[in-house]
């Protein structure tokens, strides 16, 4: 296994991480033994960085990764790193609430998740969103009284932009930013991915395969089930999909001359931008991580890098990368 570090005070960790939401939420219906083998393969094979929300099904993704690492051998459990987000209000029905930045809060979610995770420490605790009612260095302090009481390693933060990013990074040490970031989806590339390396601080990118669209198994003709995300996603309707879908075939004949996969390829095109990013795979199955780790044997020289941006190039996906009323919570969109 590669390793990357996380920005010049996280931790070193695999050079792709694993990507948990699916196993609980937004997806469709999970096989929960395939999940924890998926997490145990994952383990296995030398990945160490488990992402999750403790708002992903409710708390249910935390207590499948307590499971997974509890019944997993050793020496893999211990070297598992957990990175957590937290913030989201939900109710009973599945509902969105907004997110909640309260010191108290913090500190609140924080020992639920250790709870459920049955861990002693969080290894990357980050708010998902920005509360727009208390000020990012309220909340980062927050975690950092939690980082001197022994709870959590290192503070990250999610889908924030440059300004922010400053702002947090004046308060406490940052170590990584979890955020979007795709052949189809680069907007962090004019000044949050610049401020971040300037500032020292890691990506940890996920939807790097745009929640399957851009992973070479989603088909035209398919149809999503109820409760699944992309049901509502606007690059998975109607003529966005379809053009989304040309892409992903300009991208295809990339890769078959490459003798890989197209996400294969839409990985390896991600962990190309920098050894300071590191992707996370959403992988629900072991065959499908199989084919994630894949990417890591997968060499990109610039005639390949630059057969990849032809075939997709930046700004070509049709339809914006979350639907109006969740585009309205990103700071990094501002």
């Amino acid at each position: 296994m590669q390793h990357r570090t996380l920005g010049t005070t996280g931790p070193r960790v695999s050079a792709l991480g694993l990507g948990a939401m699916g196993m609980s939420a937004l997806y469709g219906e999970a096989d929960r033994a395939e999940s924890i083998a998926t997490i145990h393969a994952a383990l296995d094979a030398g990945v160490t960085l488990i992402d999750t929300g403790d708002f992903y099904g409710m708390g249910h993704n935390e207590l499948l990764i307590g499971e997974a690492l509890r019944t997993a051998g050793e020496p893999a459990r211990a070297k598992a790193l957990t990175s957590v987000k937290f913030g989201a209000l939900r109710d009973p029905d599945g509902g969105w609430s907004g997110y909640d930045g309260r010191p108290a809060a913090v500190k609140n979610f924080a020992a639920y998740s250790l709870q459920r995770l049955g861990v002693d420490h969080i290894d990357i605790y980050r708010i998902a969103r920005v509360d727009p009612d208390v000020p990012i260095e309220e909340t980062v302090g927050a975690i950092a009284e939690l980082v001197q009481a022994g709870h959590v390693r290192h503070i990250g933060l999610s889908e924030v932009g440059a300004d922010t990013l400053r702002r947090a990074a004046a308060v406490a040490p940052i170590s990584d930013l979890q955020i979007e970031y795709s052949l189809i989806s680069r907007g962090i590339e004019d000044r949050i991915l610049p401020t971040a390396r300037e500032l020292g601080i890691g990506v940890t990118a996920y939807g790097v395969l745009s929640r399957g669209l851009i992973s070479g198994h989603f088909e035209r003709d398919r149809q999503l089930g109820a409760g699944d995300f992309r049901g509502m996603s606007p690059r998975f309707q109607g003529e966005n999909l379809q053009r989304n879908l040309d892409l992903v075939d300009a991208l295809r004949k990339v890769a078959e001359g490459k003798g890989a996969s197209v996400a294969q390829t839409a990985i390896a095109w991600v962990l190309a931008q920098g050894e300071d990013i590191v992707p996370l795979v959403g992988a629900r199955r072991r065959d499908r991580l199989t084919e994630a780790l894949g990417a890591l044997d997968l060499t990109l020289d610039a005639a390949d890098l630059a057969a990849i941006e032809e075939a997709v190039p930046a700004g070509a996906a049709a339809g914006a990368r979350y639907p109006d009323s969740q585009m309205a919570h990103l700071d990094s969109e501002r």
